[in-house]
């Protein structure tokens, strides 16, 4: 059986999905058997946990491109060695021009390849990131992110002057009690 598996980072990038649905439709798998779901990589990934204990012997999970699975070289080590000691393989569809199903050896070769220059070209562009992050540093023009609690201060002095509890204002303002300490100073 062929098992789908579609996802995007976040809500808003509805189109994204659709054409995910519409690829792994395309490719035989039945729109039932399609598990999507909009969540970033790195938090919890429900529909992922269902479709990996969804898969049985001979089935086959796939999705449409590497990046929608997995969030780097471990995590997709860890999941491709979960579908294999199911009995399952591992198809991707969008690999340059070609489709890429681990059921076979030259699959399995390509996939590691493919997993190896991405996580090569992550570090890369975290390395110009931070370049670049500490050149603006020195010429003074990168400050940080400005603290969220820090921006409702005058919220949280109105409170406590008007006499709301400490635990009222940090549960209302959603904010820890630590922000609720560096709120009164400023």
């Amino acid at each position: 059986m062929l098992l789908g598996l579609s996802r995007t980072s976040t809500t808003d990038q509805q189109a994204g999905l659709e054409g995910q649905v519409t690829e792994l439709t395309a490719y035989g798998v039945e729109p039932a058997n399609i598990y999507t779901e909009q969540a970033s990589a790195v938090g919890a990934r429900p529909q992922l946990d269902l479709v990996m204990k969804m898969l049985r012997k001979d089935d086959k999970l796939v999705v449409t491109k590497l990046d929608r699975l997995a969030r780097n070289v471990v995590h997709l080590g860890q999941l491709v060695e979960q579908i294999e000691s199911r009995g399952a393989g591992l198809v991707i569809l969008s690999m340059g021009n070609q489709q890429l199903d681990t059921t076979t050896a030259t699959g399995k070769l390509l996939l590691n390849m493919m997993v190896s220059v991405a996580q090569f070209e992550r570090e890369m562009m975290l390395e110009r990131q931070r370049v670049g992050v500490q050149r603006a540093k020195e010429q003074g023009l990168y400050k940080g992110r400005v603290p969220s609690a820090i921006k409702q201060a005058d919220k949280v002095k109105a409170l406590v002057e008007a006499g709301v509890q400490r635990a009222v204002v940090m549960a209302q303002l959603s904010i820890s009690k630590a922000s609720y300490y560096r709120c009164l100073k400023v």
